[in-house]
């Protein structure tokens, strides 16, 4: 592996964690090289990244075009795992959209590699499995998403004596909305989250508050936390990312302007601090109140849907990670109203046959039949 310049494979880099990951490459040039550079689609941001970063490994599934063209830069096609286990590689960085980082991850975990996460699918998907698996190899997850990213950052130092996790939430796009207002909710209202840039899925999810969920089930398995020490209540000003409350009644908060590259920049340099003039700076002065509200659970049913399925065994929260994508997919298709993405998730769930203690391979058919669930419900109606 690499000595002090640190070699990372980049997975899923033209979506918003990947394109701000590069950003804080950027900065640092002498510090990181990208040795694999993966993408699902965008192929015109993916060939400019390449040419750019010059990855030695790329891959882009754009229909099977264009890929060839990379040659000219140095790059050479490669699968997900062979470019997660490339010996120049120190660090692979999921920041893809559903259960597609779960094989390249299983493959790093097993080599001893240590995963920067963003794409919290797989470990909602198969989270005891990877955890056991990061043990036995020696391998840890850096949490990228600024939630549990700061509950690890409030951990730093401790002895683990927790009373509780305490999650914010922003609340997402909907907060304001009414109930009856919510029956027309569009896609483009839904998508302009109040204090996050985000991807589409993410935005989506977050109004729904079923990412939350899954912020809660990643917090669970990364930081091994009972579920009824974990709590989420909303923040709008998404200044406080979230709280470590610990035996003794002190609570540490971390805190910073909503900034996804400031938690990808902390995994990158973990167990070091780097300054970055590009970054923005927390003005208290500016920010003025902080406030916290309670979560309303009548106000967000997928969440509340996630929690129960989530927290059970087997592939119980594989299907409803699956169900979710395809159902997340249909709003923005305008195939599914925004207040039919829960009882169309209840209805999958319903029918679904979980299998108990899953091997990775049946926790992604789940997944999948979860999704397939999903659209021929809606071929139905």
């Amino acid at each position: 592996m690499g000595g002090s310049v640190k070699g990372i494979a980049l997975l899923g880099s033209t979506g918003s964690i990947g394109t701000q990951t590069l950003d804080i490459v950027r900065s640092f040039p002498d510090d990181f090289r990208v040795v694999g550079l993966a993408a699902h689609r965008s192929f015109d941001l993916f060939s400019s990244q390449a040419k750019e970063f010059r990855p030695r490994l790329v891959s882009c599934d754009n229909n099977g075009v264009g890929v060839a063209s990379l040659k000219e830069f140095g790059c050479q096609e490669s699968s997900l795992e062979a470019m997660v286990l490339d010996d120049e590689v120190d660090l692979v960085i999921t920041a893809t959209v559903g259960g597609v980082a779960l094989e390249p991850t299983i493959a790093a975990l097993k080599a001893g590699k240590n995963v920067a996460l963003a794409n919290k699918e797989s470990i909602v998907i198969a989270g005891e499995y990877l955890t056991r698996l990061a043990k036995e190899h020696g391998a840890s997850f850096l949490p990228l998403d600024s939630e549990p990213n700061a509950i690890w950052q409030c951990l730093r130092g401790e002895n683990r004596a927790i009373e509780r996790l305490i999650i914010t939430a922003s609340g997402g796009a909907m907060r304001h909305v009414s109930a009856e207002e919510l029956a027309n909710v569009t896609p483009e209202q839904a998508l302009k989250h109040p204090t996050w840039k985000m991807g589409p899925k993410i935005t989506i999810d977050s109004a729904t508050l079923m990412n939350k969920a899954f912020e809660v089930i990643e917090s669970h398995w990364l930081f091994d936390v009972p579920w009824n020490q974990i709590d989420v209540l909303i923040h709008p000003q998404s200044i406080i990312h979230s709280m470590v409350e610990f035996e003794d009644g002190s609570v540490k908060a971390q805190m910073s302007p909503p900034d996804m590259r400031m938690p990808i920049q902390y995994a990158l340099f973990y167990p070091n601090r780097m300054k970055n003039g590009k970054l923005p700076r927390f003005d208290p002065i500016k920010t003025g109140a902080l406030t916290f509200e309670k979560m309303e659970p009548e106000r967000y049913p997928c969440f509340v849907l996630a929690m129960e399925y989530g927290r059970r065994p087997g592939t119980w929260p594989a299907a409803l990670c699956g169900a979710d994508e395809a159902a997340v997919d249909a709003f923005l298709a305008g195939k599914l109203r925004f207040v039919d993405i829960a009882p169309t998730l209840e209805k999958v769930m319903q029918s679904h046959e979980a299998i108990d203690a899953p091997t990775p391979e049946q926790s992604l058919e789940a997944a999948n039949w979860g999704s397939q669930r999903v659209v021929s419900l809606l071929e139905d109606v």
